[in-house]
């Protein structure tokens, strides 16, 4: 179990990395914008402070010396100084080096004035406002209080913002866990599943993703137990379908050794020795043909073709042997050619092997239908219809498997090897299209139906 450890490169840690990432982000750009605005707010607020304070001075009736003997008080600790500037013009206070003309105008002619100057060789902060009597008051402060009120707003944001980002990285951790620790469950089952093991429920909790992957390791599983019991159930019935030609040319073979056939059935023993070799060889070239259809090197040699006249030569070669067995073999066909871009030597051996099988299920004085017709779509349909006894509900899901219906029927009716429908699916999807069946066609039978586009596209 060391491969499921966590480990570099982990879905829980990029998790982590990215929200942290994110966080640190967020973090950065919130502390820009508020270590810009933490001037901003210190310098407003000192100058609100300024005006409100100007404004109480500047309604008092008579601007007077005892403005100047309360300036110190009223400045404080924050080194606030005072101006006073009379009607005509003249400029009295601590203040008062940094009342230029501009601003002397602008107050006498009744506008309020907030700006920066210079006093005393160092910037302040300037708040002027015209009094009720005529005159102005004029109140500053050092700018380096609004710089050290900044650093104080700036020292109190930084502590929330790094435990924000702490706590950022902390909630892509619990995240990172939710998530990943149904993947993980979900890994454990595949790896299980990939051993071998099987009936293994896979998780479905968490969100809704991780919740469709363990649904889909259930129904994989599901699939693979009844994948491998379909295996099992093909491979048991081609070891018996092997034993029985086998054993027949295994005791044949040692009582000619033995001397125990007669001379006269000679014959006899030769026919049935050929024909349990062509059983062996039929039932070996099946095998291959479904492991070439398999193979991704499987050529088609594609060119136009009229699947009326391929039906008709298969129907010219399956006439003798319905006539021996006494099955009626019918052709429906348009009078115009059904002409698609095809392989027309598959379609014929798809044809054959639907035949085959159909003469085999097929009792005398019954029929077997070729039919051919075109598609709405530009294709074709190719159908064999026959007259034998069906198929269910329950034979028509696993028809194309191999070997399940041999293995169902193979005590009741006349068999094949097992693989031939299984040949003509595959066949079918090689040459881009499609094989259906229905249990009950018009004549009683089964009825299967290879639909075939104009084109073939990729199998």
């Amino acid at each position: 179990m060391n491969r499921l450890r966590p480990r570099r490169g982990s879905l829980a840690r990029s998790i982590v990395v990215l929200t942290t990432a994110v966080a640190a982000l967020a973090v950065a750009l919130t502390g820009l914008v508020a270590w810009q605005s933490a001037a901003h707010a210190a310098e407003r607020r000192e100058r609100d402070q300024l005006a409100r304070q100007a404004t109480v001075l500047s309604r008092l009736p008579v601007l007077s010396e005892t403005l100047f003997n309360g300036a110190q008080a009223l400045g404080g600790p924050n080194g606030v100084e005072l101006a006073v500037i009379s009607a005509d013009g003249k400029a009295g206070g601590g203040a008062t080096p940094a009342v230029g003309l501009a601003v002397k105008a602008a107050l006498l002619a009744g506008e309020p004035v907030s700006t920066t100057a210079v006093q005393g060789g160092q910037e302040v902060l300037l708040v002027g406002r015209p009094g009720v009597g005529g005159g102005a008051v004029v109140l500053t402060e050092p700018y380096a209080v609004v710089t050290r009120n900044t650093n104080e707003i700036r020292r109190s944001v930084v502590v929330p913002l790094v435990v924000g980002m702490l706590g950022a990285a902390l909630a892509g951790a619990l995240m990172a866990r939710r998530i990943a620790r149904p993947l993980v469950k979900a890994a454990r089952v595949a790896h299980r599943l990939a051993d071998g093991e099987r009936g293994v429920p896979a998780p479905v909790g968490g969100p809704r993703e991780t919740q469709e992957i363990g649904r889909a390791l259930n129904v994989l599983d599901a699939a693979l137990a009844r994948s491998e019991n379909r295996q099992r159930e093909f491979l048991l019935s081609v070891s018996h379908d092997l034993r029985t030609p086998l054993t027949a040319l295994q005791g044949y073979a040692e009582a000619l050794a033995d001397g125990l056939i007669e001379a006269e059935r000679l014959p006899e023993v030769g026919g049935v020795l050929a024909d349990e070799t062509r059983r062996l060889d039929r039932f070996l070239a099946d095998l291959l043909d479904l492991a070439r259809l398999e193979a991704d090197g499987f050529r088609l040699d594609v060119a136009p073709a009229d699947l009326g006249a391929v039906v008709a030569e298969a129907a010219a070669f399956w006439a003798g042997p319905g006539a021996r067995a006494g099955v009626e073999l019918r052709v429906e066909r348009p009078r115009a050619p059904v002409v698609v871009e095809t392989d027309a030597f598959r379609v014929r051996q798809l044809v054959d092997g639907l035949v085959q099988n159909a003469l085999r299920v097929t009792p005398g004085g019954a029929p077997v239908v070729l039919a051919v017709r075109a598609a709405p779509d530009g294709g074709a349909e190719v159908q064999v219809r026959d007259g034998g006894p069906g198929l269910t509900e329950d034979d028509v899901r696993v028809a194309f498997d191999s070997g399940a219906l041999h293995a169902r029927y193979r005590d009741t009716r006349p068999v094949g090897s097992g693989l031939g429908l299984a040949l003509a699916h595959r066949l079918a999807g090689r040459l881009g299209g499609t094989l259906r069946v229905e249990g009950h066609g018009p004549e009683g039978g089964a009825c299967f139906t290879a639909a075939l586009p104009r084109t073939p596209g990729p199998a």
